[in-house]
């Protein structure tokens, strides 16, 4: 007997439409914040514990080089509760995890080449027996020569890449021809991801050979595959679901793959459960970091500032394989330009291989490097030349055509840098502001005062073009609520409230009626990593296309229920405040619900799917031409500091920040990641320093070593502004990405610090900052324009 309403109009009372209503380009909390806040809210870690679940533990690897002698693990088997301990020749599949080029065996085989490499698998009943376990496997190792540094790599010719190389003009004639002509080097430092949840996957064995996977991944996708590879199975046989992560910035789109690949081994082999988690000091010694790079340029300037010629060599630090260095190399090479139109330049760049942990994706993903020379070459020029730094960026920006062509051939369309340019300087009051300072440090000995500008142009899309696609599925139950699937992560950014403001906004449904799923790969297929600042747009548009579809198989039904007869009105219908109605008819309307009841009713299908793929998107490599960017996001901001000459601390007293980001889907999400992004930043450039010893061992490996921003150093007076009346063509409802551009606004840090040290020194005296701009590098700065001759 059917419990369903009846859909009768015979006796029906109608009821008006109310005022549309939709929680899209609306403030909304995080649809996961109360949990967050509260604790209620499910990691992989916090998931009930399958009964006889075991604790997967690594043996590694005490050396940064060496051959494997011998290896003997019958002690360790020995010890009870031990269940077994896996070497590579226990691995029924591929010993494989490089995501890209497969030079990275899941456990060494022949040579370790880092300290901390995996050697063996223990899996024990609890994590105490499985470290005392781990701790009598018996390795034996020949020590190798290591290469633990960029330049030790460089001076060796260990490289992971041949050159990429982008030109155009005569770089040599512009250089030779130029008034002003600067040479010289910089570098900037690896950076940990320091999410707060550090790398865990959970791995159940199902019927016949199958495992779903509970992972802490970007990329579950990727992740299944390799899986998929390790077990010797199809990818079929592998089920990968995010819960949702506790952070991620680019740590775990490639990097929670071996961890799951491991968990997975050991529940194939034995047919139990199997956790694999790392500790805070495990995962930061474990894992790749932001890449290291340093940078050589020549630079040719008029004597107003303009850019005439760029030559730019960089190498980075990519670590002992490859992993995505190749497109992060890349893609600090299409940003080395940053807002500014060079007429004739000659940018290259190759990868380093160095005996230390493989360096991988972090937020900004070899932009905020490619960036950072840029910059220096920028405020170097304007030193020399006694001018504003934030007059030498004006004059260099982008201009209509022909000085709107990127080095690499794309035309920068729609740039709003003049635009905001011209707002922020009027709302931060910066000419005003750098008279002040300019004043206080004339009249101040010990602590000086500096303000910087920073410009940002960021393209959005990723440069590796078949990954520009995405997947959906909605479900439509028959009282009206849904389920949405889409194949990005949530890592805290906001993605599953931005995907359900477009889904609610689509069917026209309150936000609470949609439930957005955990990601994974059984409900939506062959996904792309949420990464490279795409999963709104990508994702967004293939809800969007989902919904579409139910929409247009609804409207019929609609149509019947509404009682309309004139053709055509079906596609009029409109879907909003949980009701369907004809806007030139507001006063008759049926609810959502209804609508959906009757569809089922009718037979019609209640659940689609959505695709959606980037058009014309494509680089040339080997010609150093093509559009690798659907768009790009722009921002600016204004970073003022102070500095002890005493002790080289510096604080930052205000950041004004005005920022692109189309027209917002949910701009409270949007403003907190221009928050977060700049904050992150801040805190690679000025107080996160990584350190190795002589032997590859990492040195800061937990809070108490590794110094990341806390409150005290967030911006006294910090002020966030979206730019208003900017959508942006071709995207997800006129909206832009944030997750990255924003991070790159925090290099206004170093050019203010560089304005205050300048101070303590004669007028045009060179300044020379380390980076990271610790207290020690600061100081040392000082210090060396004191000493400058007057």
């Amino acid at each position: 007997m059917s419990t369903l309403p009846s859909t009768s109009n015979s006796t029906r009372a109608w009821q008006p439409a109310e005022p549309a209503r939709t929680p899209l380009h609306a403030p909304s909390p995080h649809e996961s914040g109360l949990k967050h806040t509260s604790g209620e809210a499910r990691y992989v870690d916090d998931l009930p514990e399958p009964p006889g679940m075991l604790t997967g533990h690594l043996v590694t690897s005490p050396h940064a080089h060496a051959r494997l002698v011998r290896k003997d693990a019958s002690r360790a088997r020995a010890l009870p509760g031990v269940h077994a301990v896996l070497f590579a020749e226990d691995i029924p599949g591929e010993n494989q995890v490089g995501p890209v080029i497969h030079d990275e065996p899941l456990m060494a085989e022949g040579e370790v080449h880092f300290l901390g490499q995996t050697v063996a698998l223990v899996l024990a009943e609890n994590a105490t027996v499985a470290r005392k376990a781990a701790a009598l496997v018996e390795v034996e190792y020949e020590p190798l020569p290591a290469l633990l540094s960029l330049k030790a790599a460089v001076e060796a010719g260990s490289f992971l890449t041949a050159p990429h190389v982008i030109g155009r003009g005569d770089a040599d004639a512009a250089l030779a021809a130029a008034p002003l002509r600067l040479t010289g080097e910089c570098s900037t430092g690896a950076q940990d991801h320091f999410y707060l949840e550090t790398q865990v996957s959970l791995a159940v064995p199902g019927e016949d050979g199958a495992v779903h996977l509970w992972s802490s991944t970007q990329h579950p996708s990727e992740v299944q595959a390799i899986v998929a590879g390790v077990l010797g199975v199809g990818r079929h046989q592998v089920v990968v679901e995010v819960p949702r992560m506790g952070g991620g910035f680019g740590g775990k789109e490639t990097q929670a793959a071996p961890f799951a690949a491991m968990a997975a081994l050991g529940a194939h082999k034995l047919g139990r459960p199997v956790k694999v988690w790392l500790n805070r000091d495990q995962d930061m010694a474990f894992t790749g970091k932001r890449h290291p790079f340093w940078g050589r340029y020549e630079a040719g300037f008029d004597t107003e500032g303009r850019l005439l010629g760029l030559k730019v060599e960089l190498v980075s630090d990519g670590g002992w394989s490859t992993d995505l260095s190749h497109a992060i190399l890349d893609r600090a090479l299409f940003h080395l330009d940053n807002a500014y139109f060079i007429p004739a330049l000659r940018f290259s760049g190759r990868v380093a291989r160095t005996n230390l942990p493989s360096n991988t994706a972090f937020r900004g993903f070899g932009g905020p490097q490619g960036m950072y020379v840029m910059e220096e070459v920028l405020n170097h020029a304007a030193e020399r030349l006694g001018l504003d730094p934030a007059v030498v960026r004006e004059r260099n920006y982008y201009q209509d055509a022909p000085a709107n062509l990127t080095p690499y051939g794309q035309a920068v369309e729609g740039n709003r840098l003049p635009r905001i340019h011209a707002e922020l300087m009027a709302s931060s009051d910066y000419a005003r502001r750098r008279a002040e300072i300019d004043a206080f440090n004339a009249s101040s000995r010990w602590t000086k005062r500096g303000l910087g500008f920073q410009p940002v142009k960021f393209g959005i899309s990723f440069t590796t073009s078949f990954l520009n696609q995405a997947g959906a599925l909605v479900v439509v139950y028959t009282d009206g609520s849904v389920q949405l699937n889409h194949g990005g992560t949530e890592m805290g950014q906001g993605l599953h409230t931005k995907m359900r403001a477009v889904c609610a906004h689509e069917l026209g449904v309150p936000a609470e009626r949609v439930r957005v799923m955990h990601t994974a790969t059984d409900k939506v297929p062959n996904t792309s990593a949420t990464a490279a600042s795409s999963g709104s747009d990508l994702n967004g548009q293939a809800v969007k296309h989902a919904c579409e579809v139910l929409r247009d198989r609804l409207r019929p039904v609609a149509a019947r229920l509404l009682q309309l007869e004139r053709g055509g009105e079906a596609d009029s219908l409109a879907f909003t405040g949980g009701r369907v109605f004809l806007p030139a008819r507001p006063e008759r309307s049926v609810t959502f619900a209804e609508v959906v009841h009757a569809a089922y009713l009718a037979q019609v299908s209640l659940s689609a799917t959505g695709y959606y793929r980037t058009p014309d998107i494509s680089y040339d490599r080997v010609a150093g031409r093509g559009k690798p960017f659907h768009y790009y996001a722009f921002g600016a901001a204004v970073v003022e500091v102070e500095v002890s000459g005493l002790t080289g601390e510096h604080r930052v007293r205000r950041v004004d920040i005005l920022h692109d980001v189309g027209t917002s889907l949910v701009p409270s999400i949007d403003v907190g990641q221009v928050e977060g992004g700049f904050i992150q930043g801040l805190g690679w450039l000025t107080c996160e320093e990584v350190l190795f010893d002589a032997k590859g061992r990492l040195l800061t490996h937990s809070p108490d070593t590794y110094k990341i921003p806390a409150v005290g150093d967030a911006p006294e007076d910090f002020r966030v502004a979206l730019l208003e009346r900017a959508p942006q063509d071709n995207s997800i409802h006129g909206s832009k990405a944030v997750g990255e551009p924003p991070l790159m606004l925090a290099i206004g840090a170093v050019t203010a610090l560089r304005h205050a040290v300048s101070a303590f020194g004669p007028p045009r005296a060179p300044v020379e900052l380390a980076s990271p701009a610790t207290p020690e590098a600061i100081l040392r700065a000082v210090e060396l324009a004191r000493a400058a001759p007057r």
